[in-house]
């Protein structure tokens, strides 16, 4: 934030408007010091002004504190508004004068608006993966952690048997060949002993929510002393209403795998899963697995076809923080044997599964995901855990041809064609300590050095990404700058300011101020950029409002979306950013899955409405509107209003007939809330529409 930027940005419009520093100290009820420090670059407006002083220069917050003019004319001759609000009031009325925007054609030009601008993320993290993306209906399928208290049963499961004794055997569970994770957690298989005929025992487990007719895939990995016939139901809670059941007779002294097929005849979004035998013997369950039949390679088909209703042109994965705990060489074990293990950020990445990941995804899971939603991957590797040859082997899974090692035990898995993965983040956010390593600019260079030189030789057109904690001049001077002949990319992250809905009187205040965070995201872009090496562009691949994904979607954070993704569109070019993702796709932003279906969030809406820009030749942009062009000569705009009380008419009868006119708004701004979706086709033949507080409009001509 540049405060001297911002003082004489309010001289220019105070001065513009024919106002004297008295004059305005009146209207605001300060002291003229006060605008003076302000116009000198001593102090900047507190936060609960800003929404007034923006008002009496007829300017928006964002222009304040970004201090900068946009590239659209204003005039002061306001249209009347006259759609009612709730109240039969207009929102003129409602919401008092607020400005008019006059859109001026603009020619397009050589610049366009680059797809890796409407990245995400696809992380492990909090419910983005289980009770989101993964289609697996079980928890803590691989029986982790300590049991139950007093009932020897592992968490997530109960036991069934009065008598029935609860062990802990060998895992069935195993790392991949020749890699040692060196966090261990207390993985185990369940063994339970039935030592009376005729009396039932087993395990079960609550909260599985099923659907009428839907068929669903049950399979477990056991080994049994004897035959066993175990029974396998979804019932009610109580175990007596039964909506699927069949019986798998088990005889296997080693580790077996069976799968079957329930389809209940009733839903139950409560059910019950049921395992049970009644002959004296013993079970050893080494893993378990409820999946529906309809799953996209372990991932809910739902989920991933929402996915690709939102255009994203770039994917992240592992991480963020999760790449920490990943390597890769667990994913060429089967899915049930792929160890899981404890988080080192436990209650920050996996809260929801009792602070474990269950190495559910794999590369090839990955790839294919891209493939189906239409992302580039972009792939971040652990250079503290693994080593340079471990990584470099991971590159040539993924790019050798079937004649090199690793290509060709992709190609004998079915996977004959390289995947072709240009984009690699050489970690994640060392210097603040989410990678266990050397965080220090010099100790991160060195670290990473030989892992890119490896990863190089193997694949040399890598498009490689070094981190940090930017923007810092030490780092980029000890570690961008040495590592840009490999890495002509670095990684840089920012979170919004996180209202606190907790005041009704202070609504309008924490409102403006997460938006009033868009300059602070502005400025430190531009300070990274100004640091860097010439031929470094950056990669702002985590961004979002901070603490989004622990409360239920809000318009506020799609109006932050909104601005957010503008400014990006305004300081690519300018400011090197070569690739932007939102933080994140499933449960943590863009998408709110329940167990019966998946809908857009706020900020959902408004990434899917931006990326109508993505591809195409960029006219204008700026915080409040960005135009492009498509290659049939269609123009389309987008318009942020962002004011919390007033409206904003904008003016386009210079561009002559519109052919879409779509608002995007909502009364309401506290979570949860969502935009309603207006068509205004009609309204837009007057060469003017009016935009209610908090809305978001797009056009096209």
């Amino acid at each position: 934030m540049n405060i001297t930027q911002i003082g004489r940005f309010i001289a220019q419009r105070r001065a513009a408007l024919g106002l004297t520093q008295a004059e305005l100290a009146e209207r605001l009820d300060i002291t003229d010091k006060a605008v003076s420090k302000w116009e000198r670059g001593k102090s900047i407006p507190d936060v609960a002004l800003l929404s007034r002083l923006a008002a009496e220069l007829r300017t928006s917050v964002v222009e304040i504190l970004s201090g900068e003019s946009r590239h659209v004319a204003r005039s002061s001759n306001l249209d009347e508004c006259r759609a009612p609000d709730e109240d039969g009031r207009t929102i003129h009325e409602a919401a008092g004068q607020g400005e008019t925007l006059v859109l001026e054609p603009v020619d397009a030009g050589d610049l366009l608006v680059s797809p890796y601008l409407f990245g995400s993320n696809l992380e492990h993290t909090r419910s983005c993966l289980y009770s989101g993306l993964s289609a697996q209906m079980l928890r803590n399928r691989k029986f982790v952690g300590k049991p139950t208290a007093g009932m020897g049963c592992a968490m997530a499961w109960y036991p069934i048997g009065k008598q029935a004794i609860f062990t802990f055997d060998d895992p069935y569970t195993r790392h991949g060949e020749g890699y040692h994770m060196q966090r261990m957690a207390e993985c185990n298989a369940l063994h339970i002993l039935n030592p009376r005929a005729g009396a039932a025992a087993g395990l079960g487990q609550h909260g599985v929510s099923i659907q009428a007719e839907r068929p669903y895939l049950f399979a477990m990995v056991v080994k049994t002393r004897g035959r066993v016939a175990v029974s396998i139901a979804l019932t009610d809670r109580t175990g007596e209403r039964v909506y699927a059941r069949h019986t798998v007779a088990a005889q296997a002294e080693d580790w077996t795998r069976y799968e079957i097929e329930l389809t209940p005849g009733k839903g139950d979004a409560d059910a019950d899963l049921r395992i049970t035998w009644e002959e004296a013997g013993s079970v050893c369950f080494g893993a378990l697995s409820l999946l529906p039949k309809d799953h996209f390679r372990g991932m809910r088909r739902d989920v991933v076809q929402a996915m690709a209703t939102l255009g994203i042109g770039v994917l992240r994965w592992p991480g963020g923080n999760f790449a920490g705990e990943y390597n890769w060489m667990d994913g060429l074990l089967p899915a049930d044997m792929r160890a899981p293990f404890q988080s080192y950020l436990g209650l920050e990445t996996q809260p929801h599964t009792m602070g474990y990941d269950f190495n559910e995804m794999n590369t090839d899971d990955f790839i294919a995901l891209c493939r189906e939603i239409g992302a580039e991957p972009f792939i971040t590797i652990n250079p503290c855990w693994n080593t340079p040859e471990e990584n470099a082997a991971w590159v040539e899974y993924c790019n050798g041809d079937s004649a090199t090692h690793y290509g060709g035990l992709r190609a004998a898995r079915g996977y004959v064609e390289p995947y072709r993965v240009q984009l690699w983040s050489l970690g994640n956010e060392f210097g603040y300590g989410h990678m266990e390593g050397d965080n220090t600019p010099g100790g991160y260079c060195k670290t990473v050095q030989e892992h890119g030189k490896k990863m190089l030789e193997v694949s040399p057109n890598l498009s490689l990404c070094s981190s940090g904690p930017y923007p810092n001049r030490e780092w980029a001077e000890l570690s961008a700058r040495p590592l840009s002949g490999m890495a002509q990319m670095i990684s840089q992250h920012y979170y919004g300011y996180a209202p606190c809905f907790t005041d009704l009187m202070a609504v309008e205040q924490e409102y403006n101020r997460c938006l009033a965070s868009i300059a602070r995201m502005r400025c430190l872009i531009r300070q990274t950029h100004q640091m860097l090496s010439p031929n470094m562009r950056i990669s702002l691949d985590e961004w979002n409002v901070w603490y989004a994904w622990y409360r239920p979607s809000s318009v506020t954070d799609g109006i932050y979306a909104a601005l957010a993704m503008h400014l990006l569109i305004e300081e690519a070019e300018k400011s090197g950013i070569a690739i932007a993702c939102h933080f994140q796709a499933v449960n943590e932003g863009m998408f709110c899955v329940e167990p019966d279906g998946v809908r857009m969030s706020a900020q959902g809406q408004i990434f899917a409405l931006m990326r109508c820009h993505a591809g195409n030749h960029l006219c204008f942009a700026s915080q409040e509107a960005v135009a492009t062009m498509d290659r049939e000569g269609r123009v389309t705009v987008t318009l942020i209003n962002a004011s919390y009380r007033q409206c904003k008419t904008v003016n386009f009868s210079k561009y002559g007939a519109c052919r879409e006119a779509v608002l995007y708004s909502s009364d309401n701004v506290l979570p949860p809330s969502f935009f309603s979706e207006t068509n205004l086709l009609e309204q837009a033949g007057s060469g003017s529409l009016c935009m209610p507080p908090h809305s978001v409009l797009k056009i096209s001509f």
